[in-house]
């Protein structure tokens, strides 16, 4: 059984005892309940439930892991002939799901 569900502002494939990256809360400590109530797919093996836009009865489930950060992104800027280069980078911040249960 998987599920696809819009969780701050990013569209997730969630499953059950499952452990996914999503972008940064703030609020949320380390073993904090989270509930995602925006589900927009469901599909249990045999039967796929399609919301329009969303399934309104459905909601998961999940329990914050850990806060990180990934890998740094180079960004590099150059006009050739003019002298002009630049370089930035920066790291994103995410926060790990472990994935409790999925409800219809």
């Amino acid at each position: 059984m998987f599920a696809i569900v819009d969780f701050l502002g990013s569209q997730i494939r969630i499953e059950k005892d499952a452990i996914v990256k999503v972008p940064f809360i703030a609020k949320a400590e380390a073993g904090t309940e989270v509930k995602m109530e925006t589900v927009l797919l469901v599909n249990d093996g045999t039967n796929v439930s399609l919301g329009q836009p969303t399934i309104a009865s459905a909601f998961a489930t999940g329990e914050v892991v850990k806060h990180g950060r990934d890998k740094k992104i180079i960004v590099f800027k150059k006009k050739k002939r003019k002298g002009y280069r630049k370089t930035q980078g920066h790291r994103q911040d995410y926060t790990e799901i472990k994935i409790k249960s999925i409800n219809l």
